[in-house]
């Protein structure tokens, strides 16, 4: 069935704030790209795709159904991305002075990806509801290595009629150990701008609809 990325990261159900972190990263298929890139030496395009996943792995785009039941302290929950059986892990580090959670991206062929990041609290601004993350993230593909730090944050739109809806923005600083460089700028639409090295920018579109046969809980 296709349904829109949102609605699959909180199912009727109900889900966890950690449930919901791994249905968040079950973006997967980004960090699948990359080996074949590193073999065409596109290693530029490499670090693109990777910092994309960065990005989208972090933000959610589409109506706030509702919000996902916390977790306890040292909690942890794992469920595989169903369309690259990638393992995905997020642990609930503490709660206070702020939430700081771990997870990771265990690809089949042994590729990592792995984020820290720590939810600040709530901000309250005439766009919405904000809830800033410092975070900062590392994939490792065999010798190839790529880090990407910035601040995403979440934001919560309030609309009459229960129509509020969730977004994301932000920014990361992106390298990689074979010296390319660069910036990701994430804008409330969806949009991920990327430039790097000096070559021109490029935007991707976060926003996407997917197809999925197993709508389990996690």
């Amino acid at each position: 069935m296709f349904m829109d990325t949102l609605r699959y990261e909180l199912p009727p159900h109900g889900i966890t704030l950690l449930g919901y972190v791994v249905r968040r990263m079950h973006k997967t298929e980004w960090l699948a790209r990359v080996p074949e890139l590193l073999e065409q030496n596109k290693n530029a395009d490499a670090l693109e795709a990777a910092a994309i996943y960065a990005a989208a792995s972090s933000t959610s785009f589409g109506k706030a159904y509702y919000q996902p039941r916390f977790n306890a302290v040292g909690e942890t929950v794992q469920e595989r991305d169903p369309i690259t059986d990638a393992l995905v892990t997020a642990k609930l580090e503490s709660s206070s002075p702020h939430y700081h959670i771990t997870y990771s991206a265990a690809m089949k062929n042994g590729d990592v990806f792995n984020g820290s990041e720590k939810i600040l609290g709530t901000t309250v601004g005439l766009r919405g509801l904000g809830m800033p993350a410092p975070s900062k993230f590392t994939f490792t593909s065999g010798n190839y290595q790529a880090e990407f730090t910035g601040t995403l944050t979440s934001e919560l739109a309030l609309a009459l009629f229960g129509n509020t809806k969730i977004r994301g923005y932000g920014s990361l600083d992106i390298k990689d150990s074979l010296g390319n460089s660069g910036h990701l700028n994430l804008n409330r639409q969806g949009y991920a701008n990327i430039q790097i090295n000096a070559q021109p920018a490029v935007s991707h579109a976060l926003v996407r609809t997917i197809f999925l046969m197993d709508l389990t809980p996690a």
